[in-house]
């Protein structure tokens, strides 16, 4: 009888194997033979966080990004496929074709957007990333009108402000400033504006580093540690967390930190005796906390409801602007005449005795095509994920002029490859180059630049992140020349080595 198990287990692991190799060689076809990548483990999946890339085996976490258009040169098309076997077969497109992206972002209907692959950004309550049909539409109502052009000079005037207590208070107008990580520096700055001009909580340069009464740790290093981390908040239960060790506890502690500090902010605004009017109010408190109507305030009883938007308010809020400072200031380092360039057009604007104004945000063109250039470069989001929602097709150009239509069926993931895009040299020249003046040309490719999405869904903060950013490489620029630490044990580097390693990336929840 025992000596029968190991052949009744054999039988049912063959059958096993047998039915996921048909079921993936299914997948396979059903996208017509569509070139890509052909693993055992999904881009979408954990184990892709986990392992490190293996050919075959895992795709890697930050495949997109380090394959940018090669990927699609190698398969002839502007479209590849990416099939799956475990833990079970999964079929997707992932797509550099700026036409087929427009339709894609464009039918929504057809193209909706996976909702539960945004359950990470779920932990502290509903919002509007991770929403879809009548429940985004409710959130989109409540928080767009806070994106306003009043509110977006109140975005420039306090991030002036917090660049010259910058200058002032922290670096004492020195000559020279040395830092060992742009982070250090663009992190806390983003989470100034976004605490001040966002949520009408303002921190200075000193209090950003005293651990408030209450907590074991600051703001600025709870949310930063979510947004880093958040993925082994996914993988782990709270109990794991507390007990593997110091790093795993950190996180647990971030988040507990993190929610606190919010519902704080709910209280503190909730207890406030004076009532702002909606045309002075912080930008996205007021359409947080009241109903649809602007001035006759009512407040919202959901305290879930509210951390759930103010997580994804201070998350978009920071970690993006942040990171995308780093990577246009280690550019332009890295590029000493595009920052002369830069430097000459802040001059012949700004005089020495006073500070740039948002009305004149539109003629610093070159502070513009940096961040553009940079943004191309460093797509924040480098995969903008979609679900087919019924048997449909796409059709895909190549380098070629010619075109392909591809059988795209029903549940198969589709993806806009960021970087795929804005390295593809069909719409863009020396796509690798740092190249900001192309931004300054009238026809730029615009249909194939999406590092805020398009269309519906695309970004409500685009302004306000454009906004902040502008400030922060407009003052900054016209003050210091930026340029390489010197680090001696980097000394024998070449500039491609130098250049691998400062921009070595990962891909989290955005890219850093």
């Amino acid at each position: 009888m025992l000596q029968g198990i190991p052949l009744l287990v054999g039988t049912f692991g063959l059958l096993y194997v047998v039915r996921l190799l048909v079921s993936w060689w299914n997948g396979v076809r059903s996208i017509g033979n569509l070139p890509g990548y052909r693993t055992l483990f999904s881009h979408y999946g954990i184990v892709s966080r986990i392992l490190p890339r293996i050919p075959f085996v895992n795709p890697g976490s930050n495949s997109f990004f380090e394959d940018k258009h090669s990927s699609f040169q190698a398969a002839g098309w502007d479209m590849i496929s990416v099939v799956s076997a475990l833990p079970q077969t999964l079929v997707a497109v992932s797509i550099a074709d700026a036409k087929a992206v427009k339709e894609v972002i464009s039918a929504r209907a057809r193209f909706p957007k996976p909702v539960a692959q945004y359950k990470v950004l779920t932990f502290f309550g509903r919002n509007i990333v991770a929403s879809e049909g009548d429940e985004w539409k409710r959130y989109r109502k409540i928080t767009a009108p806070a994106f306003s052009d009043r509110n977006n000079k109140l975005v420039w005037d306090e991030t002036v402000k917090i660049m010259n207590d910058l200058f002032t208070e922290v670096w004492m107008d020195k000559d020279v400033i040395t830092v060992d990580h742009c982070v250090d520096i663009t992190l806390p700055i983003a989470l100034f504006v976004i605490g001040v001009a966002g949520f009408g909580r303002r921190i200075s340069w000193h209090d950003d580093v005293v651990i408030p009464p209450g907590h074991t740790m600051t703001y600025k290093d709870a949310l930063h540690i979510v947004s880093s981390d958040v993925f082994f908040k996914v993988l782990l239960p709270d109990w794991a967390l507390s007990n593997l060790g110091p790093r795993m506890k950190n996180i647990k502690t971030a988040f507990d930190e993190l929610e606190q500090y919010m519902r704080e902010m709910i209280r503190d605004r909730q207890n406030s005796e004076k009532v702002e009017r909606y045309d002075c109010s912080p930008v996205f408190w007021t359409q947080i906390t009241t109903t649809l109507r602007p001035i006759d305030c009512q407040k919202v009883t959901s305290i879930v409801a509210m951390t759930g938007n103010i997580f994804i308010f201070l998350l978009a809020g920071h970690e993006t602007t942040a990171h995308t400072l780093c990577f246009a200031f280690a550019l332009l380092a890295l590029h000493p005449e595009e920052q002369d360039k830069l430097f000459e057009q802040i001059k012949s604007l700004l005089p020495e005795d006073r500070f740039p104004t948002y009305e004149e945000m539109p003629l610093y063109t070159y502070s513009m095509a940096v961040f553009n250039e940079t943004l191309r470069l460093f797509p924040p989001v480098v995969n903008i994920p979609k679900v087919s929602a019924e048997d449909t097709v796409l059709t895909v150009g190549n380098a070629f002029g010619e075109k392909r239509t591809v059988p795209i069926p029903k549940d198969a993931r589709v993806s806009v490859n960021t970087p795929g895009l804005h390295y593809n040299p069909r719409y863009w020249k020396n796509p690798e180059s740092f190249q900001p003046a192309r931004f300054l040309e009238p026809d730029w490719p615009r249909d194939a630049f999406l590092p805020f999405s398009a269309g519906a869904r695309a970004c409500l903060g685009r302004k306000f992140f454009e906004t902040e950013g502008i400030v922060v490489l407009t003052m900054l620029v016209s003050k210091y020349k930026i340029s390489l630490k010197d680090e001696p044990e980097f000394a024998g580097e070449s500039v491609a080595q130098c250049k691998e390693r400062i921009f070595r990336t990962h891909n989290g929840l955005t890219l850093t």
